[in-house]
């Protein structure tokens, strides 16, 4: 089914900016855009620790190992590795999503038995992934599916602190490639450094971060004005937190001449519906977020994103109740050193991209 759509609507959903700001919506001539129904879904998913068994010397991954200390072995392996593959297949209604971010796996070893040894393979995922220093050897991946999306490049960005020059973390994965065989799709992956040390002690490298990354989308978007950017991630801050909102200018509200800044979704929809992908104690947080481009969300390029199409992926398998703190925890692998035997310590996020066309009448957009 065809619908037809003005992409002026989107604002309605957004904050409105304070009084006095007059805005340049750059926005579509109502009959000049249709959204077609053909739409891919995107998830990203911190996984918890989805190590082998295997004791890899070259990093801190011991306690995963059949004699480290979390007792880790084959059994608990496949037993993670078939409950990834449920989730991700659950949360796309059991239709596989067409691209998959990752964060928290050990290596490529996993990721090929994720995709090759598990109910995934029905849908012959392919992976893109780049082995990171991080000492405990934890990486971010990416999984598509190449009959709903085609690779162009990709490339790992290594992170290099100059006020901490002996301190490591997880690389910005970088992925452009082709949605319907035609519109052109930037993806990064990211996993921030945590707030081990407190918030205010671990700032600075999460700052870093979103300095590095705010370089590589002004690159992508003074070589394409118009680029369909897709952000994903585990940030390990909120959306209205410093290094989101500020050093990397992810707005959570519409601004003026919106057209090349990003947006944050999940700040947007949190307003509406404060809910979040993980929990400690009684709090909940939403450290896993969708940050797009300006161009993709007003459908400029041939995708569009809406807010409303972002949902926190929220299962009862994920959950399970809370006695101390009441109403639902995550269903985590480990609590503390502790098996579980659990999905994980965070819950999936999910957006869908939609096509969008332009009409014959020949309506070009508002400047």
């Amino acid at each position: 089914m065809i619908l037809t759509v003005s992409i002026r609507c989107f604002a309605l959903c957004l904050p409105t900016c304070s009084s006095g700001v007059k805005h340049n919506e750059n926005r579509a001539n109502l009959d000049s855009i249709k959204i077609k129904s053909q739409n891919v879904s995107v998830i990203f998913w911190n996984v918890e620790n989805l190590y082998d068994p295997y004791d890899d010397t070259t990093k801190l991954d011991d306690e995963f190992t059949t004699t480290g200390a979390k007792h880790w072995n084959w059994t608990k392996f496949k037993r993670k590795l078939n409950y990834v593959a449920k989730t991700l297949i659950a949360a796309g209604k059991w239709e596989a999503p067409a691209i998959v971010g990752l964060c928290e796996v050990e290596n490529r070893y996993v990721m090929n038995k994720l995709i090759y040894e598990t109910p995934l393979k029905r849908w012959k995922y392919k992976c893109v992934h780049h082995e990171s220093p991080d000492l405990r050897g934890v990486d971010v991946a990416l999984l598509y599916r190449p009959d709903q999306f085609s690779i162009l490049t990709s490339r790992s960005i290594s992170i290099r602190f100059p006020f901490d020059t002996n301190a490591q973390t997880r690389e910005i994965l970088m992925v452009s490639g082709i949605v319907f065989g035609r519109d052109t799709l930037t993806l990064f992956v990211n996993h921030w450094p945590s707030r081990r040390g407190g918030f205010l002690g671990s700032q600075p490298r999460r700052n870093w971060v979103a300095s590095v990354l705010h370089k590589l989308v002004d690159s992508v978007q003074q070589s394409i004005p118009a680029a369909n950017i897709l952000i994903m991630g585990d940030f390990n801050d909120e959306p209205e937190d410093e290094s989101l909102k500020q050093v990397l200018g992810a707005h959570t509200g519409m601004v003026p001449d919106h057209h090349d800044k990003l947006f944050n979704l999940m700040g947007i929809r949190n307003k509406k519906r404060p809910e979040g992908t993980l929990k400690y104690r009684d709090q909940w947080s939403t450290f896993d977020q969708f940050i797009v481009s300006g161009a993709l969300m007003l459908g400029l390029s041939g995708l569009y994103a809406d807010n409303k199409d972002v949902i926190i992926y929220r299962s009862d398998f994920l959950l399970e109740e809370d006695p101390v703190y009441f109403g639902e925890k995550l269903n985590r692998t480990f609590t503390g050193p502790r098996y579980h035997g659990g999905f994980s310590d965070h819950l999936p996020v999910l957006v869908k991209l939609s096509r969008v066309e332009k009409l014959p009448s020949g309506n070009e957009l508002d400047n």
